[in-house]
């Protein structure tokens, strides 16, 4: 009786390799901005407190949803994508994950826009300027969700070829290398559970 596990082939196992060794670099890039919200906290904490009570949780704990979902669904690709009859399952979840991601960044978008009619992008017009440190926690907070942002959307393209790919049998879709995008898709949603605490829940605690 033949197997129905997929063969791998030993290159493919330099793909999540690399993945590791990229989001290793990755891992100090997005750790400085944690530093800096950490000096921010422990310096303007009530200022940091005021900021982040003025964020909009209902949106953020609604991506943060959006993302737990999108991972659970590269999750279950990246297994289909092991036996030759789950790999016909494969096209379909990853552009479930698409799907989740652009809801994500509509959503994001939605908060950004928000955030500008609010008077809560840091300058002159800012609506927080009796706070210290208040400024300072939005201009965090732009920096590190935009770069989210843009990680998400690189996601999103990486996430769609492979979709494509599978879904047209495609040699390079090779299971190795949809699992090394499902690595990379799940650093981006590590990061925002990290990042969701800190900008919404802040400012609530107490």
């Amino acid at each position: 009786m033949s197997s129905a596990v997929v063969t791998r082939e030993p290159d493919e196992l330099t793909g999540p390799f690399g993945m590791w060794v990229f989001l290793a670099s990755e891992v100090l890039f997005f750790g400085a901005l944690l530093l800096a919200y950490a000096y921010g906290r422990s310096h303007w904490p009530a200022g940091f407190a005021a900021a982040s009570h003025e964020t909009h949780v209902v949106i953020g704990t609604l991506n943060t949803a959006l993302l737990l979902t999108s991972s659970e669904l590269v999750a279950l690709a990246v297994a289909c994508g092991e036996t030759r009859e789950g790999r016909a399952r494969v096209p379909a979840l990853l552009w479930g994950a698409c799907v989740l991601g652009v809801a994500f960044l509509a959503l994001k978008g939605v908060e950004y826009t928000k955030d500008f009619h609010e008077h809560l992008v840091p300058g002159a017009s800012f609506r927080l300027q009796d706070e210290g440190g208040a400024q300072l926690f939005y201009v965090l907070y732009f920096l590190a969700t935009g770069l989210h942002a843009v990680h998400l959307t690189i996601g999103i393209v990486i996430l769609a070829v492979f979709a494509h790919g599978t879904q047209r049998l495609k040699g390079w879709a090779m299971p190795r290398r949809i699992e090394a995008a499902g690595l990379y898709w799940h650093f981006v949603d590590v990061v925002w559970i990290f990042l969701y605490p800190l900008i919404y829940l802040g400012g609530r605690s107490g």
